[in-house]
C-alpha cells in the first residue's frame, strides 16, 4: 500500500545567498523524496524563505529597502538557485504569508487557552547605542557551558548548549559592540517542561510504531537536554521587529523561531488550497500520513523539543521523523572567505560546473549520522569523473556505437549463460535498494553502484567487443555482449535517479524507455531498440573549479588589503648606483621598512566616487565607481561596509586609490584597484580624502 509522506528541509533565512554549506541537507532531502516518489508513495515536497526576525529588518534598512522587498529579492535568488540544482519541490512558499499568519496565530491561540503559555517580566538586553532591544543572534559573549568564546545569544556552536542570552559571559552587541544593559520587558513563555512525558514517549516511538524517530545520536543528544530540565522558552520579541503581532498584546511580536517551522505548514497549506488536498489528512492527530523534516545538527533542540511539543499542544499530529545532516568543510576547514572556500551555489554555476557532480559527491558521502561532510575539491574532481564518466557513462559509450552499426540499435532478445550469471548477481546487490534510500543511507548506494559498475566494465573489458565485431562469423555474440551492457546500463541508472535526475532522463531518452520506478530498472529490454547515443556526462575541468575559487574569494578587509600592498612592493627592486635609505626608522615606530623605490612602484591616483552601493550576499565590501580621469572608469569593491551605512553619501567625494594594483576577479565583478582608509578595522575606518580642487586621475606624490 503506497504511503502518504510530507517531506521538509530546513528553510533557507532570507538575508542572503544560499552556499553549499545550504545545499548539502537540501540534496539530501531532495534525494529522498525523490527516492519515495520511485517506490510509488505519494510524496508532497515543500519548503520556503525563513523571512522573520531582526536581521532581517536591519538588513533592508542597510539597503534602504522595505523588508517586504528586501525578502522577495532574495526569494528570487533562492528559488533560482534551488531550480538549477535540480529540486523537485511541489510548494516553495515563505513565512511571510497569510497561510503562515493564520496558522502561527492559531497554535498560539491553542496553545495560550490550554494552559501553554506564560507572560512575565524579564530583564532583556538593551543596545543602549541603537536603542533597541537585541535579538538572541545579535548577542555574543562566552558559552557559560563550556567556555567558548564568541558564541550566540541562544546557543553555543561548539557544545550545543542552549541558554538565556543574560547567561553569557562578558556578552557584547553585535550591532554597536557595547555593552548590553538590562531592561525590564513583558514576555511570552512556551511552558516546555509541561511536555516532558509527551517527549520521551515521541523518542521512545509510540506515535510512529515503535520507528526511531532520529538517529541513535540525535536522541541521545535530545535525551540529554530532557534530562537537564526543560525551560520555558521564550517566544515573543519588542517592536521594532519585523513579523507577526501577538493577538492583543500591543507592540510584541512571534519570535521567529515560533513561526519558522510552522512555515513548513503553512507551505503545505497553500499547497493543499491549490490542488484541493485536506490538510488535516496530513496534520490531524488520526493522520495515517507521515511528515519528515530534513535540517542541520546545529537546530535539532528547535525541532526535537519545541516542534513537536507546539503540535501536540496545538492539537496537531507530531513529526514521523528528524533527518539530521552535519556541516560542511571544504578541503578539510572551516569555509573561508578570504581562501575562497565559502562557495555560493550561484558562483558554483557560474562556473560552468555540473549541478549534478555535487548532488553524486554529496551523496557518496551522505549517511544516516549527522557526521560532518568534507568537500575535498581534489576528490570532487576525480571521484565524479572515475564514477561517473569512467564507469556509468563508459558502459553506453563503449558498446551503443556497435548496436547501432551492425544491428540498427536493436538489442538481443536473450542473455547467454555467463550473462544470465552476471545479471543475477547485478540484480542481487540492487536488492533492498528501496530500504537503503529509505534509511539516508546514500553512501552504501553509491557503494552499491560502484562494484556493479566494475563488474560490468570488467565483463565488457573481458569479451573485448571491439575485437568481436572484426568477425562477421561472431555477430550474434557481439549483439548479446553489447546487449547486456544496455540492459546494466539501464539498471545502473535506475539505481541513480534520485541522485541524478537530469542526467538520468537523458540515459531514457537514450534507452526509449522510461525508468519509473526500481523495479522498472530490473526489468531487461529484449528486442528493444534503443536511441543513438550521446554523452551524458562531462568530465570536470579542475580549470573551472580553480575559477570557482577565485571567483568566490573575498579579501578586501583593510589587514587583508596591507598584506596585498605589502605583497605589490617587496619584490625586489632594481639594482640602484645607491644605496636606498629607509623611510621610516623600524626600530622606533615599529614599521615595516621599505626603500624609495619600493615606494614608487606604487601608483597613487585621486579618484571621484561617481556611485556607491552595498554589495548584495556580502556583508563587508561596498562597490565603488570612480572617475578616475586619463585613466577612464573604475570599479573598485572595498571592505568598509561596516564603517559607511549609507554609502550613496560618499558620491561626490575625491578618494585616494592604487591604480596599479593587478585587477581580481571576484563573484562580484571585477575589482580595479584598492581604495585607502584609515583605521583599525570595523566601524573605525575613515577613507582618505583630497580636497576638491585635485582632479580626477591626478597623481599622489
Amino acid at each position: 500500500m503506497a504511503r502518504r509522506i510530507l517531506v521538509t528541509n530546513a528553510l533557507p533565512y532570507a538575508n542572503g545567498p544560499l552556499h553549499l554549506g545550504h545545499m548539502l541537507g537540501y540534496i539530501q532531502a531532495d534525494i529522498w523524496a525523490r527516492a519515495q516518489r520511485m517506490q510509488g508513495n505519494e510524496v508532497w515536497y515543500v519548503a520556503g524563505e525563513d523571512a522573520h526576525g531582526t536581521p532581517i529588518m536591519l538588513a533592508a534598512e542597510k539597503v534602504g529597502k522595505s523588508p517586504e522587498d528586501y525578502i522577495a529579492g532574495i526569494r528570487a535568488g533562492h528559488e533560482a538557485d534551488f531550480t538549477d540544482f535540480h529540486f523537485s519541490y511541489d510548494q516553495y512558499h515563505t513565512t511571510h504569508s497569510p497561510e503562515n499568519q493564520d496558522l502561527a496565530t492559531a497554535i498560539y491561540t491553542r496553545l495560550r487557552d490550554g494552559g501553554y503559555i506564560a507572560r512575565r517580566d524579564i530583564q532583556q538586553l538593551y543596545d543602549p547605542e541603537r536603542d533597541m532591544f537585541l535579538p538572541d543572534r545579535y548577542i555574543k559573549g562566552t558559552c557559560p557551558n563550556c567556555g567558548t568564546p564568541d558564541q550566540y545569544g541562544d546557543n553555543c556552536e561548539n557544545c550545543g548548549a542552549t541558554y538565556a542570552p543574560t547567561d553569557l559571559i562578558s556578552p557584547y552587541s553585535v550591532m554597536s559592540g557595547a555593552t548590553p544593559i538590562l531592561r525590564d520587558s513583558e514576555h511570552f513563555f512556551f511552558e516546555l517542561g509541561k511536555f516532558e512525558t509527551l517527549l520521551r514517549d515521541w523518542f521512545d516511538g509510540k506515535f510512529t510504531g515503535g520507528k526511531p524517530v532520529a538517529n541513535s545520536g540525535v536522541t541521545a543528544k535530545l535525551a540529554e537536554w530532557l534530562d537537564g530540565g526543560l525551560r520555558d522558552w521564550d517566544i515573543s520579541r519588542d517592536a521594532p521587529y519585523f513579523g507577526f503581532p501577538i493577538p492583543d498584546a500591543p507592540g510584541k511580536f512571534f519570535y521567529v523561531w515560533l513561526d519558522a517551522p510552522v512555515g513548513y505548514l503553512a507551505s503545505f497549506k497553500a499547497l493543499c488550497e491549490r490542488t484541493g488536498m485536506r490538510f488535516d489528512d496530513f496534520l490531524g492527530t488520526d493522520s495515517t500520513a507521515e511528515m519528515h523534516h530534513f535540517l542541520g545538527k546545529d537546530i535539532i533542540n528547535f525541532h526535537g523539543l519545541f516542534w513537536p511539543a507546539m503540535l501536540h499542544g496545538a492539537g496537531m499530529r507530531t513529526p514521523t521523523a528528524l533527518h539530521v545532516n552535519g556541516y560542511l568543510t571544504v578541503n578539510g576547514a572551516k569555509m573561508s572567505k578570504s581562501r575562497g572556500t565559502f562557495i555560493q551555489a550561484r558562483t558554483y554555476l557560474d562556473t560552468g560546473l555540473d549541478p549534478e557532480a555535487l548532488r553524486y559527491y554529496f551523496a557518496t558521502m551522505l549517511g544516516p549520522q549527522p557526521v560532518d561532510v568534507d568537500l575535498d575539491l581534489k576528490s570532487f574532481e576525480e571521484r565524479v569523473n572515475s564514477h561517473l564518466v569512467g564507469k556509468w557513462a563508459n558502459i553506453a559509450s563503449r558498446t551503443a556505437g556497435f548496436l547501432h552499426t551492425h544491428f540498427a540499435g536493436t538489442l538481443a532478445d536473450r542473455f547467454d549463460d555467463e550473462a544470465s550469471a552476471l545479471w543475477r548477481d547485478l540484480l542481487a546487490q540492487y536488492e533492498g535498494i528501496e530500504g537503503v534510500y529509505e534509511a539516508d543511507e546514500f553512501a552504501e548506494v553509491s557503494r552499491r553502484f560502484v562494484a556493479m559498475a566494475d563488474a560490468v566494465n570488467g565483463y565488457i573489458a573481458a569479451k573485448a567487443p571491439w575485437v568481436i565485431a572484426r568477425d562477421e562469423s561472431r555477430r550474434d555474440e557481439l549483439q548479446q555482449v553489447c546487449s547486456f551492457a544496455i540492459n546494466a546500463f539501464r539498471l545502473l541508472s535506475g539505481l541513480l535517479k534520485p541522485i541524478l535526475p537530469i542526467t538520468v532522463a537523458a540515459a531514457e531518452a537514450f534507452l526509449g524507455a522510461p525508468i519509473a520506478n526500481f523495479d522498472d530498472a530490473r526489468r531487461e529490454l529484449f528486442g528493444h531498440t534503443v536511441n543513438a547515443f550521446s554523452p551524458l556526462f562531462g568530465r570536470l575541468d579542475p580549470k573551472k573549479i580553480e575559477a570557482m575559487i577565485e571567483a568566490s574569494k573575498e579579501s578586501f578587509s583593510p589587514a587583508e588589503q596591507a598584506k596585498a600592498v605589502t605583497a605589490a612592493i617587496a619584490k625586489p627592486a632594481k639594482k640602484t648606483t645607491e644605496a636606498p635609505k629607509p623611510m621610516t626608522d623600524a626600530a622606533t615606530t615599529g614599521t615595516t621598512t621599505i626603500s624609495i623605490d619600493d615606494f614608487a612602484k606604487l601608483d597613487l591616483r585621486v579618484g571621484k566616487v561617481l556611485a556607491c552601493e552595498f554589495v548584495e550576499g556580502s556583508d563587508k565590501l561596498l562597490r565603488f565607481e570612480l572617475d578616475a580621469g586619463p585613466l577612464g572608469k573604475r570599479q573598485i569593491f572595498s571592505g568598509i561596509r561596516a564603517a559607511y551605512a549609507e554609502p550613496e553619501k560618499l558620491v561626490g567625494r575625491n578618494v585616494v586609490f592604487i591604480a596599479n594594483l593587478a585587477p581580481r576577479k571576484m563573484r562580484f565583478g571585477l575589482s580595479e584597484g584598492m581604495i585607502l582608509s584609515a583605521g583599525d578595522g570595523g566601524a573605525d575606518l575613515f577613507l582618505l580624502d583630497a580636497d576638491q580642487g585635485a582632479a580626477p586621475g591626478a597623481t599622489v606624490r
